[in-house]
């Protein structure tokens, strides 16, 4: 460990939770004085205070990892590669602006991300889309807000986990069907009328009323579907006033990302509902996240198994860190979630190298695949396509392929490593965040020349890349 990066990321995190030195060292039962040298790096962090530290602030040891910089680096290198941004920096000076002020880095990246908001949105409504194949920013400002808010909380939200798997406790205490008792619970604590019908109109799943409590549910969602959608109307009625200040926090800006918020908490207490926290943790572990094994054991469709993988941080009980991404046929990435560095890109689309894609040459089946990126990591992915069907002639169905992956690290405890070569010797498929930022020039499925490089053109050359770099 680097003591070089401890002092800024303790006094960041001391600052964000508004303690004082001496507060801080007397919770961690140093003195006041050995606090202010190790922030301000002159001695080193040792192993027993690291371990206090990551049970007060609930932040994993590898916090304190200069690795942990990997997607923030990502981003800044995106923003200095924007040509409009006229940065002139190389990544040995991003890399060590981000170790030393990574406020400062987070800023930039967010008011560069606002920028290209901007720029989009002013494209649009004057009909100058771009027409290099580059894409105009079509992931909406309150999109990439909500995903942030997520992102910077590693993708777990623990006052609304615990309060979720509190109320399946109690319903579990009850009679144990948590299914029924959320239905049950919103008709007789809360005054609601459930109306199932078969068809609500063009696209409607749902729909709650909150002036006539009448709550419409489509009959072509499935059990679980349901008691999902019951969940997360729950959520709003009993828990209201922590979702409000949940998302105050989030310093939000728009009254679009506010509402995108909500929902998005709203969802997450339904899933934290279904699927609580300690139990999904155990048995996820005991069935070394096979995902359609726990698919079947709780009759819960892949995609919200994913989901709720990708969410297990608690701090004492924290399960493997994953990504998780939902992508089209097109390469439209829908969702996205992480709590680890792994960095996706805003720019020019993603990897054609990554198995996601190559999922949909095979539907239905898991595929696994050892990735490296540029900087040297290597992930575990695993893909599969989930397919929802039309509800009536005519009407297209719909094709997703899913991906959770996690560091190499932690891919032993998967089942879908077995028989994978993870030792360092095997690099894995060479992928890169998008090729607008990668930086593997000799790639022969590069779609567009990395930003902010020259071309090496010559009319009487011929090579496997169509973009050389001088």
């Amino acid at each position: 460990m680097s003591k070089t990066f401890v002092g800024v990321r303790l006094r960041q995190l001391r600052t964000e939770r508004g303690l004082s030195q001496a507060s801080l060292a007397k919770t961690l039962e140093i003195s006041a004085s050995y606090l202010n040298q190790i922030e301000h790096d002159v001695r080193p962090l040792t192993v027993p205070v690291l371990l206090r530290i990551s049970e007060v602030f609930g932040v994993d040891t590898t916090f304190f990892s200069s690795q942990d910089d990997t997607r923030l680096i990502a981003e800044m290198r995106e923003v200095a590669l924007d040509q409009e941004m006229g940065i002139d920096a190389d990544a040995h000076e991003i890399a060590e602006m981000v170790s030393t002020h990574p406020g400062l880095a987070k800023a930039m990246v967010n008011m560069h991300r606002r920028f290209r908001n901007t720029t989009a949105q002013l494209a649009a409504a004057t009909e100058d889309r771009f027409s290099d194949g580059s894409g105009s920013g079509s992931i909406t400002m309150p999109h990439e807000e909500v995903r942030d808010y997520f992102y910077q909380r590693q993708n777990y939200i623990h006052d609304l986990d615990v309060a979720a798997e509190e109320l399946t406790a109690r319903l579990r205490f009850h009679r144990g069907d948590v299914a029924g008792e959320i239905a049950r619970r919103l008709e007789t604590v809360h005054d609601v009328q459930i109306v199932r019908r078969i068809d609500l109109g063009e696209n409607i799943l749902h729909r709650y009323d909150p002036t006539t409590r009448v709550l419409e549910i489509s009959s072509h969602l499935s059990g679980g579907q349901q008691v999902f959608k019951f969940a997360t109307e729950l959520a709003y009625l009993e828990h209201g006033d922590l979702l409000d200040s949940l998302v105050a926090e989030g310093n939000f800006t728009s009254d679009e990302s506010i509402s995108l918020a909500r929902l998005g908490l709203a969802n997450y207490f339904a899933a934290a509902t279904v699927l609580p926290y300690s139990q999904f943790h155990d048995v996820a572990e005991d069935f070394r996240y096979d995902i359609e094994r726990m698919s079947a054991f709780y009759s819960a469709s892949y995609e919200t198994i994913c989901h709720r993988l990708s969410t297990l941080q608690r701090p004492k009980l924290r399960g493997v860190p994953f990504m998780f991404v939902r992508v089209d046929r097109a390469g439209n990435m829908s969702k996205r979630q992480s709590a680890t560095g792994f960095h996706f890109s805003t720019s020019g689309g993603t990897c054609p190298l990554w198995n996601v894609y190559e999922t949909f040459s095979y539907p239905g089946k898991i595929m696994p695949q050892i990735a490296q990126m540029p900087d040297g990591r290597r992930y575990l992915w695993i893909a599969r396509t989930v397919e929802r069907r039309a509800a009536r002639y005519g009407q297209p169905q719909k094709i997703f392929a899913i991906g959770l992956g996690c560091e190499i690290r932690h891919a032993h405890r998967l089942v879908y490593s077995d028989g994978l070569d993870l030792d360092e010797s095997n690099p894995g498929t060479p992928i890169g965040s998008g090729c607008r930022v990668c930086e593997r020039l000799n790639c022969p499925q590069r779609a567009f020349p990395p930003l902010g490089k020259a071309l090496d053109i010559s009319e009487h050359r011929s090579s496997i890349s169509p973009y050389v770099i001088r």
